[in-house]
């Protein structure tokens, strides 16, 4: 099998001739600096509409009369966005599955600094009802939709390009890439909700860091225009029997198990949900009486980014050493415990102690799972479904993750006792589950992208 394989590549048109030799065709540097700077852009967006749900928009796009009210709207839009990944990730996946990695993504960031931008030229509710809110919504539909192909078609392209003893540390520079679009958002606001009067910031102040999606826009059609598809992509892009089949028939029929686990590992994005989103209304709305400012916690976060950023890389070239599966686990069960910890700094009112908590949790543990899990899931499925395996199966976790802060927000509203210890519980719970996912999924330690295809 694996000779017939080497000799179909070898007439394409960037010929391959075996693992090794094959990577002078491939640009892995290159690839990862695309994917780094692409998803840094992207979800500057994204992560700019999560930080404005949580500090703004319960005021801005929602009635004021009941706090807690406003804080469940806000986040259920927040999940909004969460809501249209799935069919994103189904029509993106199948377009980079069959035409190719690099147009999807071109399309992706266009269609992400578009919806990006308009939210910054919205009304409010004071000024127009109930339209301001349905007209948020629908711009986090279409901001869910392009976000769907993003990290599925960027990872892709890098573990394509990448010799295989390195597939992990190269493939994380896509992750470290969007902690990077986070801390572009949170250094944007910082500097708004510090110098301009509260009253400033929430009548126009907010609306600057959307606006400059604009740039995003174009930046980003330049960036990923200049990237070239990776040499296996090519050689397989001509079986038109392939090209016939749409991949995600394709993979319900050949992959069905692969795809409820990589769904299932995928809440372990709980740990973020926990932290940076209802850990953030935790501390700041007024609800919950902490007292926490705005402004502070936006500092919290960027601890956090910076954290992640450090350590991306570090935990992507350690699972090229020591196997996947084993960081994901460790990572995730450790990272769902300590949140107890984390929210019980909040509700102590230590700054120092949120910043130290926030680092382990979010910028070191979380990330032994975060660093690893796009090449892991990419390592799953074949090349001619990848992209479409991975953009489902993450999205469609993503979706029902999403609604996690929610849900705390409910079982943990203002005036409930044991915040922390409840929320923290059912974060580990969770954690717990996706672990299992990961245990049971297969082990690819030591194994050529040859050697997973022919599976």
């Amino acid at each position: 099998m694996t000779v017939t394989h080497r000799r179909d590549l070898s007439t394409s048109p960037e010929p391959i001739t075996g693992p090794e030799s094959s990577t002078g065709g491939k640009d892995p540097k290159k690839a990862a600096m695309s994917g780094w700077i692409g998803s840094a852009l992207e979800y500057y967006d994204f992560a700019l509409y999560s930080l404005a749900a949580t500090l703004l928009f319960p005021t801005i796009f929602f009635p004021t009369e009941n706090p807690t009210v406003g804080i469940i709207a806000s986040l259920a839009t927040y999940a909004v966005g969460y809501v249209s990944r799935p069919l994103g990730a189904v029509i993106l996946g199948a377009y980079g599955d069959r035409h190719g990695r690099k147009k999807v993504l071109v399309f992706a960031m266009l269609l992400m600094g578009f919806a990006t931008f308009a939210v910054g030229l919205l009304p409010t509710y004071g000024q127009v009802g109930l339209l301001a809110p349905v007209l948020l919504v629908i711009l986090r539909l279409i901001q869910g939709f392009a976000v769907a192909g993003e990290l599925g078609g960027a990872s892709a392209m890098i573990v394509e390009h990448s010799p295989d003893a390195k597939r992990g540390f190269f493939a994380s520079f896509s992750l470290q890439g969007t902690q990077v679009g986070s801390i572009l958002a949170t250094a944007v606001l910082i500097p708004l909700a510090a110098f301009l009067p509260d009253e400033q910031f929430h009548a126009w102040g907010w609306r600057l860091p959307f606006l400059l999606s604009a740039v995003v826009i174009l930046a980003g059609y330049v960036i990923r225009r200049r990237v070239d598809e990776p040499p296996a992509y090519l050689a397989q892009s001509g079986d038109a029997g392939a090209k016939r089949r749409f991949p995600l028939v394709d993979l319900l029929r050949t992959h069905p198990w692969v795809l409820v686990r990589c769904v299932i590992m995928t809440f372990t994005n709980v740990i973020g949900m926990a932290t940076l989103i209802f850990g953030v209304s935790f501390a700041t709305q007024k609800g919950y009486g902490i007292g926490f400012s705005s402004s502070e916690f936006l500092w919290v976060t960027l601890a956090a980014n910076v954290a992640a950023v450090l350590t991306i890389p570090l935990f992507g070239a350690l699972s090229d050493k020591i196997g996947r599966r084993s960081l994901m686990v460790a990572g995730g069960l450790a990272g769902g415990l300590l949140t107890v910890g984390y929210l019980w700094a909040i509700e102590q009112r230590s700054l120092p102690l949120v910043f130290v908590c926030v680092v382990i949790v979010q910028g070191i543990l979380f990330q032994m799972w975060n660093a690893t899990f796009a090449t892991f899931f990419q390592e799953q499925f074949p090349m001619r479904m990848r992209v479409t395996g991975f953009a489902v199966s993450q999205n469609i976790g993503l979706m029902i993750a999403s609604f996690f802060p929610s849900l705390f927000t409910a079982i943990a509203p203002p005036g409930s006792a044991n915040i922390p210890l409840v929320i923290g519980l059912t974060t580990l719970g969770i954690c717990a589950v996706s672990a299992v996912a990961t245990l049971l999924s297969s082990d690819t330690r030591g194994k050529s992208l040859e050697d997973l295809e022919a599976r």
